[in-house]
């Protein structure tokens, strides 16, 4: 006999002893392991339609929160000049019978302003006396003060304001200088 006549003998052998069991074992383990990639390709795909859902979801409730967010910084400025109207008027003609219904009709829509701004949510940014924080607060100027700390806002030129937990508009602040 010759070598390749060997080697052809051998894989015949070698053939003839894959019974049926053995082929049946292979497949079985063979699909197994089909199985287990399939199962974590389920799991990778729920997790991500979980994250997908959370995500949107998170998205939807910001979009609600805080949806009148342009709208709230228009009417800032209307607050603002309705406080300089009222700022304005001498101590001498809010004591004036002629001018007295005005006032009181200006402070009372001052008044319903500041209850509309805290039934949405918008709040004033506390400034005058506080430490300079750039999150809340745009530093215009520095004024020369014996009394403050250097740092501390000792002037507002205009009022900041939030939404819920994020920035409206920062206060325009004068802060303290050193000597």
């Amino acid at each position: 006999m010759n070598e390749d006549q060997n080697i052809d003998e051998t894989l015949r052998e070698e053939t003839a002893q894959d019974s049926p069991e053995v082929q049946e074992h292979d497949r079985l383990a063979e699909l197994e392991a089909q199985l287990a990639e399939a199962k974590q390709s389920v799991l990778y795909a729920q997790a991500d339609t979980q994250n997908v859902r959370r995500r949107l979801e998170k998205e939807a409730q910001d979009a609600r929160a805080y949806a009148a967010t342009n709208f709230a910084r228009d009417v800032l400025s209307v607050a603002d000049n309705l406080q300089r109207a009222l700022d304005a008027i001498p101590a001498e003609l809010r004591e004036d019978e002629k001018f007295k219904g005005l006032v009181i009709g200006l402070e009372a829509t001052g008044r319903e302003v500041a209850s509309v701004f805290e039934r949405n949510g918008i709040t004033r940014i506390a400034s005058i006396g506080e430490k300079l924080d750039p999150n809340k607060h745009q530093a215009m100027m520095e004024l020369p003060s014996a009394d403050a700390e250097p740092g501390t806002i000792v002037q507002e030129m205009q009022a900041g304001y939030m939404i819920k937990d994020r920035l409206l508009r920062p206060a325009m602040v004068g802060v303290a200088k050193a000597g």
